[in-house]
């Protein structure tokens, strides 16, 4: 009997595919809205700066005015002794958390809400920033990363800038051991072996002369799990031209 591949074996939930959710220091979200932040703003100082395992890009500690202390994600340039302020009379400045609907077009921001209140959800990797790109009666387009335009709720909140470490995926792993701590600490398998390089006992792609698929890489969305790998569902295969080939006639009248 052949050995059950990786994808089987990860969807038992087992420890070696688990996260160190013990090393996570607390939720990284925006702090409950208050009447103060609706119509006015308060403000923070970072106290500390500090790394969380598994996340690329650096928190800090903030202390706010009223005596509150919390982790965020900061915005680069901020330092120890910085101060942030909150609420929808802020200045248009880093670090600052405001409204969708008082921030100007065309300023980078990141950690944008959803929904009101619900902490903070899209762009917060490090170096990550999204674009305003419109606002409306009801809403803010905002330009994601992607490229892809997103709406979101006026009363939804963003900070100004750009997420602090941008840096990071430029500094080579140098070693193995480097790597497989950095997965490690996502939860994620390293290495990762390729199924041709397999046996045939181990992966439906391995086994033979060469290191070739001996089955069509295609599968049906209901295959069983031992076999659900490669092109799931695909919805072509081939090369995509841009533009098909012309008849004799259609040559002549172009």
């Amino acid at each position: 009997m052949g050995k059950r591949i990786a994808t089987r074996r990860r969807g038992k939930g087992g420890p070696v595919w688990r996260a160190a959710g013990h090393k996570r220091l607390e939720p990284i979200k925006y702090r409950k809205i208050s009447q103060i932040e609706a119509t006015g703003s308060f403000w923070g100082e970072i106290i500390a700066l500090t790394h969380e395992a598994g996340r690329g890009a650096p928190l800090a500690r903030v202390k706010f005015s009223d005596g509150l202390q919390k982790l965020i994600l900061p915005a680069e340039g901020i330092s120890i002794g910085s101060r942030i302020h909150y609420g929808a009379t802020s200045d248009i400045r880093e670090g600052n958390t405001l409204p969708l609907s008082a921030i100007p077009v065309r300023t980078p921001i990141f950690n944008i809400e959803l929904r009101k209140g619900d902490g903070g959800k899209l762009v917060r990797t490090s170096g990550g920033f999204a674009l305003v790109d419109s606002i409306t009666e009801r809403w803010v387009i905002i330009k994601l990363p992607s490229g892809r335009l997103k709406r979101i709720p006026l009363e939804a909140r963003a900070t100004i800038g750009v997420v602090a470490g941008g840096g990071r995926v430029s500094k080579p792993f140098l070693k193995a051991g480097a790597k497989w701590h950095a997965k490690h600490a996502k939860g994620q398998k390293y290495p990762r072996v390729r199924g041709t390089a397999m046996n045939a006992v181990n992966h439906p792609h391995g086994g033979g002369a060469h290191q070739s698929p001996p089955v069509s890489t295609t599968v049906s969305r209901n295959a069983p799990p031992g076999a659900k790998v490669g092109l799931i569902a695909a919805r072509r295969t081939g090369f995509k031209r841009g533009r098909q080939a012309l008849s004799k006639k259609d040559q002549e009248i172009h």
